[in-house]
């Protein structure tokens, strides 16, 4: 196995503004639908027993092909692979607090794995690339490049029910570690 790479953001990133479009989400129960994951399987959101982040990103690029126009630009845009990387480094831990991860997207599964598999993700990813989940949470999104995306928040669940949003969340590869700090006051 080669050893997972690290991507360092750059230091001129537009950080993005509370805008009050995650304020709805504490307390709410997930959809009763289920969302397609990288090991082929379909998860039924309404159904996750016990405590579950899921980080939700725009899009994670892919080596050798161009993000859409703009995308540094676009306050909370960039940083997907660093935060993904960051909640693999920080998986072991995550789990000690009897945490599960998933990531998602609205890139559909054939594209999250790719990501997965090169990044070394010891987790799934979901696609929403029906946009149910956004549509169903009225998860707060934008457009880039011709594609509807979600902005990132993490949602933190304990059975289905959201219990904690991180919104926004900046700087993306600090976030595994700003959700480890709120599961220690749990605990």
């Amino acid at each position: 196995m080669d050893t997972p790479v690290t991507f360092p953001l750059p230091p001129d990133l537009p950080q993005p503004v509370d805008d009050g479009a995650a304020r709805h989400l504490t307390g709410m129960r997930l959809p009763e639908l289920q969302l397609p994951c990288t090991d082929g399987s379909q998860v039924a959101l309404n159904l996750l027993a016990g405590r579950t982040v899921i980080y939700i990103y725009p899009m994670t690029g892919r080596p050798g092909v161009a993000l859409p126009e703009g995308w540094d630009a676009i306050p909370g845009a960039r940083g997907c692979t660093p935060q993904s990387c960051a909640f693999r480094d920080h998986h072991g831990a995550l789990r000690q607090h009897g945490t599960r991860v998933f990531g998602l997207s609205t890139q559909d599964s054939a594209y999250q794995r790719e990501a997965r598999e090169r990044l070394h993700l010891p987790f799934e990813l979901l696609s929403d690339q029906a946009l149910q989940f956004g549509t169903a949470l009225r998860l707060p999104g934008f457009v880039a490049g011709g594609m509807a995306l979600h902005k990132r928040l993490t949602l933190v669940l304990e059975d289905a029910c959201i219990v904690k949003v991180f919104y926004p969340v900046f700087p993306p590869d600090g976030n595994a570690q700003e959700v480890l700090g709120w599961l220690r006051t749990r605990a």
